[in-house]
């Protein structure tokens, strides 16, 4: 029988192995960039086909859509006008009388409430009655504060100080 021998094994340096395992890295990275390369390529081109396809698909259904859609808006159209005015709601039709005070602001006649809102914000403009920064809040001037009182108000406290000064 033949005598097997050790092999000898030798101690690597540090250093030898340093450098192997760098180039073995260098080659890893080399391989994955080209292989990044070609998929992306090939992902491009594969996007460029799909893009042509779904663009001749559009374009045979996007006129079948168009004549669709355009009977439809002009049938909804016609369902949604109105003719004539709206139904009058209970605060429309009602009509009141003011006091002397709200006529000087508002003016003569029986008013819905509304209308009468409406002219004492008309009067409020015009006058400059409203705080420069706060627009909010209602500085009255002299006939202004006969209706809401000296003080200025919340500009949602007018509907309360005006409903002093209103009568069926």
């Amino acid at each position: 029988m033949a005598k097997r021998r050790k092999k000898k094994t030798t101690a690597r340096r540090k250093g030898s192995a340093r450098k192997t395992t760098t180039r073995r890295r260098k080659v890893v990275r080399r391989k994955k960039a080209t292989r990044r390369k070609t998929t992306t390529r090939r992902k491009k081109a594969t996007r460029r086909k799909t893009t042509r396809r779904k663009k001749a698909t559009r374009r045979k259904t996007t006129t079948r859509r168009k004549k669709a859609t355009r009977r439809k808006t002009t049938r909804r159209k016609k369902a949604t006008r109105r003719k004539g005015k709206r139904k009058a709601s209970g605060l429309t039709k009602m009509k009141y009388s003011c006091s002397a005070h709200l006529e000087a602001i508002v003016g003569k006649g029986k008013m819905t409430r509304p209308q009468i809102v409406k002219k004492m914000w008309a009067y409020i403009k015009a006058k400059k009655c409203q705080h420069p920064t706060n627009r909010r809040m209602i500085v009255p001037d002299a006939k202004l504060a006969k209706v809401i009182g000296g003080r200025p108000i919340d500009m949602l406290k007018l509907a309360t100080h005006m409903n002093k000064h209103i009568k069926k």
